[in-house]
């Protein structure tokens, strides 16, 4: 998707109205409109690009100390931090966006399943010089 075509880029730009929280030269807070709880808030970096390692470091840095801030606002004692890579990571609109969804109670806010499995410590021995080489 181009920037040109995506929503959050439209709301940077003013062409499509948000209920604004705060903002930085690089990134933008405001409330999501299909909130899962009261507070629920995005923020997004103004640089348009789809996941995670498209957005410059610099950006990206300011994106959870605002997240912090809402939790802060909204006095959420309880909260989730998310962020989506890709549709089957359950990201829905192309542009980088944490949410900050407070969760009050166990029916408001994120609801997530954890399937955790035992791991074999031969394959994360081998997985881990894996990855170390590629840092």
């Amino acid at each position: 998707m181009s920037s040109a075509a995506c929503i959050f880029c439209k709301i940077i730009k003013g062409e499509i109205p948000c209920f604004k929280l705060a903002e930085t030269p690089k990134v933008l807070a405001f409330l999501d409109i299909q909130p899962l709880s009261r507070g629920h808030a995005m923020v997004i970096p103004k640089t348009h690009g789809a996941k995670l390692h498209d957005i410059p470091d610099d950006e990206l840095a300011e994106l959870l100390p605002v997240a912090k801030k809402l939790a802060l606002a909204v006095g959420a004692k309880d909260y989730n931090i998310l962020q989506n890579n890709g549709r089957l990571a359950h990201q829905e609109v192309d542009h980088v966006h944490v949410h900050m969804i407070p969760k009050p109670n166990k029916e408001a806010g994120l609801i997530i399943g954890w399937p955790a499995k035992a791991a074999e410590m031969d394959q994360l021995k081998a997985l881990h010089e894996e990855l170390k080489t590629k840092l």
